[in-house]
């Protein structure tokens, strides 16, 4: 049984963009911190999610380096199809000319 965050999966973190594992590594320190803190103040409930945390950060790092050293592929990014945008063109009535447009004009 793998201790840690179970949408962290390494099959899961194959599929993330590096940005994404760069905002899921700010989030997963942001919650050690915060476990750490509790921690501290003696308010921690559950000891093992430290160590889940500290593994989960463990795992993305090492999907970073692996992807630096060409070990493992980065995703290829999926291009969305372009929306077809509605045409509800209304008809447009002309720009009127006002005094001092037409004081540029002469």
């Amino acid at each position: 049984m793998a201790i840690g965050s179970k949408e962290l999966r390494p099959t899961e973190l194959d599929t993330f963009e590096n940005e994404r594992l760069a905002d899921e590594l700010k989030k997963a320190k942001e919650e050690l911190f915060n476990l750490r803190f509790q921690s501290a103040t003696g308010q921690l409930e559950s000891h093992g999610r430290l160590r889940a945390v500290k593994r989960d950060i463990a795992r993305i790092y090492t999907v970073l380096r692996e992807r630096e050293l060409g070990i493992r592929a980065t995703p290829a990014p999926v291009e969305t199809a372009p929306k077809a945008k509605k045409s509800t063109k209304k008809a447009e009535k002309p720009a009127e000319s006002t005094a001092a447009e037409t004081a540029e004009e002469n």
